[in-house]
């Protein structure tokens, strides 16, 4: 089952790309932990039937990656549907749904009821900006035997800016469009109530400051992990999930047993009961990510990453 904590940078990857073979199995971006073959966007109407025979062919030569998350992001329930029938499709980690509202998405859910495919529905319509329907919406989520099948919710930046006639600043963060708004109530939303929220796509490249700057505020509303478009971004983007060691020691000293219940630590209050879940975050954190050690101490790029022919698509 694939883990939340996991995720890091999901790079889409066109369902018509001609190396998704071996970008499926790991011979090309192998150090990419979050892979979404793409059957909707990312695909014109008319190439989608070589889309689905080509992605046909990667799972059934796609073998087991423990670690590896890898999804299909399909365009209606019925290619979700097509998609579970392909040989190779029980090695997927599940499915990434479009344009997702409370009306459609037990068309999408009952296809995979009973499988142990994980779901990552996208906001992206104009619901999202109702507050009321985004309530009813996550009550849709908890009802029984749906919940676990959620995996996170992943936010449409592009298609939301679209709906408001707005396309993203080269020279701003998301957080400085009306989107910060949207996002901010999203996470008070969602996240109290255990469900968690992938940030949006930064559209980009050539602007690392900027992106960096992003990741941060995406980290500041507590979203797990970010999509990317381009394998370049990948390493970029999971710099930044690195730990810093310093707040890792702060956690562990909250965890452990033996210390009080308040205490002062690198000049801040740390209080026990109230930290403790940032501080099992932080740990888990650091498990998959790493901790930050130093200036310079960032993951190398993947060989392929400089290669623009790998150039994947959005949110």
């Amino acid at each position: 089952m694939a883990d939340k904590k996991m995720l890091g940078a999901s790079l889409y990857v066109p369902a018509t790309h001609k190396d998704l073979q071996q970008i499926a199995n790991g011979q090309l971006l192998g150090d990419v932990r979050s892979l979404i073959f793409c059957t909707e966007d990312a695909v014109a109407d008319s190439e989608l039937g070589y889309a689905l025979f080509n992605l046909s062919l990667a799972l059934q030569q796609m073998p087991e990656r423990p670690g590896i998350n890898r999804f299909v992001r399909v365009r209606s329930p019925d290619i979700l549907k097509r998609v579970l029938d392909m040989p190779g499709a029980d090695k997927l980690s599940g499915f990434v749904l479009p344009k997702i509202t409370r009306h459609n998405f037990d068309a999408y859910f009952q296809k995979i009821r009973g499988t142990h495919h994980q779901l990552m529905p996208t906001l992206e319509t104009a619901e999202v900006f109702d507050e009321g329907e985004m309530k009813l919406f996550r009550q849709c989520l908890q009802a029984p035997g749906v919940r676990e099948h959620i995996l996170a919710l992943r936010i449409g930046g592009n298609d939301l800016l679209a709906l408001l006639g707005i396309r993203r600043p080269r020279h701003l963060t998301i957080y400085r469009t009306p989107l910060g708004a949207v996002i901010s109530r999203l996470v008070t939303t969602f996240l109290p109530h255990g469900f968690a929220l992938s940030a949006p796509v930064f559209e980009h490249l050539g602007n690392p400051a900027l992106l960096a700057q992003e990741v941060q505020e995406d980290l500041a509303h507590g979203l797990t992990g970010k999509t990317a478009i381009h394998p370049s971004q990948v390493a970029q983007i999971e710099q930044h999930y690195r730990v810093q060691r310093s707040d890792m020691e702060v956690a562990q000293r909250i965890i452990d047993g033996a210390s009080p219940a308040v205490f002062k630590m690198n000049d801040s209050m740390c209080e026990v009961a109230t930290h403790r879940a940032w501080a099992h975050g932080v740990v888990e954190q650091a498990r998959v990510f790493g901790i930050q050690h130093g200036e310079g101490d960032s993951p190398c790029l993947n060989p392929q990453a400089a290669n623009p022919d790998k150039a994947s698509q959005h949110d």
